[in-house]
């Protein structure tokens, strides 16, 4: 009886001991075969496939991944370190996010976020930038040049902003995010300058008047009075009466007179406003159209 046992004892510890064998061989040979696996190509995404131009390109995106002419095809998964790569494209200031991954087929998959400027800078001293909407600065492109608000007289010309620097950034963001969402000021807005006091005051693309806008704060209220004041008084009369316009004081404007404009201009002034207001309302009903199809 106990030979029985002890015989049964060194099966069940046998059986274990083989099982315990073949799950280890069965491990060694998956990562073995991990190991092995080639890359079979790339593939490079830049910010969903939506339609260029970009600032950085595909190619941009492989010389920050290779050195020395090497290829992605043919060479082991193994060998690619994919956060070190990421963090590799990342430190560029063109790409605000990178993803990389190998699918099923062992093709590396390059998923790339591009910056988006929204404003263009220019300095007292000729410096000129980009920030986008993190407010981060962004280099000039010698592929290609944004179509943003443009301010100018911006007060330094240090990478390293001071905290009053820093502030009337965060205002130029918000003044030029709101310009960016309605093509009637995309339109008119033809430059936006930085006063000595760190206000705004916008040059319009028609008309010879001034805008003394005053901080970035409370931009709907200001540009909604603005407009109607295009609206309802330019749109009749004519701005040949007006220097500035004011509209940097809670509701009201403040409209200073000049006299030098003759009736031609102030008719072909009229109409050009006009049009204008027309574009916006036709430009407003595609992007409401399109929001429906959604």
């Amino acid at each position: 009886m106990k030979i029985r046992q002890h015989i049964r004892k060194i099966f069940i510890i046998s059986l274990w001991l083989l099982i315990g064998a073949v799950v280890m061989a069965i491990s060694i040979a998956a990562i073995k075969i991990k190991r092995e696996k080639i890359c079979t190509g790339y593939k490079i995404d830049i910010n969903g496939m939506e339609k260029g131009p970009w600032f950085i390109d595909k190619n941009d995106i492989v010389r920050l991944l290779t050195k020395n002419g090497e290829t992605f095809k043919g060479r082991s998964t193994s060998l690619f370190d994919l956060q070190k790569m990421e963090t590799r494209l990342q430190s560029n200031q063109w790409i605000r996010r990178a993803e990389l991954f190998f699918d099923n087929n062992q093709v590396l998959q390059i998923k790339i976020s591009e910056r988006k400027p929204i404003a263009r800078v220019i300095t007292i001293g000729g410096a000129s930038f980009y920030i986008d909407s993190s407010c981060k600065r962004l280099p000039i492109s010698d592929k290609m040049s944004a179509r943003v608000p443009v301010f100018t007289g911006f007060p330094s010309d240090k990478l390293q902003l001071k905290l009053a620097d820093k502030l009337l950034v965060k205002e130029i963001k918000k003044l030029s995010s709101y310009v960016l969402e309605h093509p009637f000021w995309m339109a008119q807005v033809a430059q936006v300058d930085i006063t000595a006091d760190r206000t705004f005051e916008i040059i319009p693309t028609i008309g010879n008047h001034i805008i003394e806008f005053g901080d970035g704060a409370n931009c709907e209220q200001k540009f909604n009075r603005l407009f109607i004041f295009y609206r309802q008084v330019l749109s009749k009369t004519g701005m040949e009466k007006y220097a500035t316009i004011n509209v940097q004081y809670d509701k009201q404007i403040i409209g200073v007179k000049n006299n030098y404009l003759s009736k031609t201009d102030s008719v072909k002034f009229v109409k050009s406003v006009e049009y204008l207001i027309e574009s916006s309302r036709k430009m407003d009903s595609v992007k409401d159209d399109k929001s429906g199809l959604r």
